[in-house]
């Protein structure tokens, strides 16, 4: 592997211990605050320092991994060796505060999210990470913190995993309608029947999710509500990316009351 450490100029340390991507944070902190809302808890709070250090990880973790497959190590590589073992180890440490503290076990989600995570770090590494299966493989993962915030608070597998459904549910709905905003705002065709059909098989799947107990009905009426917006925005012309961006999360904002609000009631 080739070592050009003597490029020039010192790497800018915030473009690469930063993720540059806006939705990311939704995805990372909707399961995190969804899981305190409806089972607080000190292993709560451990668990999404965890899944935040996870997040920030994946930038500087992505630069390396790029790297290495391009055979090549640069000023900026080292600087992005250094925040991943930061964040790696601010991770390991959520998670063990988490063990001492908790109540029952959490591990169980993990089998479903490190594969996930697994799948878009490898996008990440050859530089395919806007693929629509990376996206949502990447969103889909940093669901898993609500249930096992929600196990670690002693609460039953069934219901622990519905909350991650409802958050994976509308991280897929999002990320297909997202990037078909998108693809508007580049002057290409929206695919608009690929869109409302996702909206429509994210609804049906909580639907049947609600009428067995997994999943608040409120919760339902939120993914209907991103539905609607599906519509509606493809609907009328293309905007910003920007506003794209901002409105997601708006969207995922509500997504998470609504669904805190049905498990605090019942419904």
């Amino acid at each position: 592997m080739a070592n050009t450490g003597s490029e020039a100029g010192a790497p800018k340390w915030r473009s690469i211990a930063l993720p540059v991507e806006h939705g990311g944070w939704g995805f990372t902190l909707e399961p995190a605050v969804l899981g305190l809302l409806v089972a607080p808890s000190p292993a709560a709070w451990e668990l999404a320092v965890a899944s935040l250090a996870v997040f920030l990880a994946r930038r500087p973790v992505k630069l390396v991994l790029t790297d290495i497959v391009r055979r090549r190590w640069l000023n900026r590589t080292t600087t992005a060796a250094g925040f991943s073992l930061f964040y790696g180890l601010l991770a390991l440490a959520g998670v063990a505060g988490a063990v001492v503290t908790a109540g029952s076990p959490f591990w169980q989600p993990l089998l479903i999210a490190v594969p996930l995570a697994g799948v878009a770090l490898y996008a990440d590494a050859y530089s395919q990470s806007r693929t629509l299966v990376a996206e949502i493989a990447g969103a889909v993962a940093m669901g898993g913190t609500v249930s096992m915030i929600a196990l670690a608070d002693g609460w039953d597998p069934g219901p622990a995993f519905g909350l991650w459904l409802v958050l994976a549910a509308r991280a897929v709905a999002s990320v297909v309608l997202v990037r078909a905003q998108i693809r508007r705002v580049h002057g290409k065709p929206a695919e608009a029947p690929r869109v409302y059909a996702t909206q429509a098989v994210t609804v049906a799947t909580l639907s049947a999710a609600a009428v067995a107990n997994l999943v608040p009905w409120l919760a339902v009426l939120a993914l209907i509500g991103v539905g609607v917006l599906a519509f509606w925005s493809l609907a009328r012309p293309p905007v910003a990316a920007k506003v794209v961006g901002w409105t997601q999360i708006v969207v995922g904002l509500v997504v998470v009351l609504l669904t805190a609000v049905g498990v605090w009631v019942g419904w």
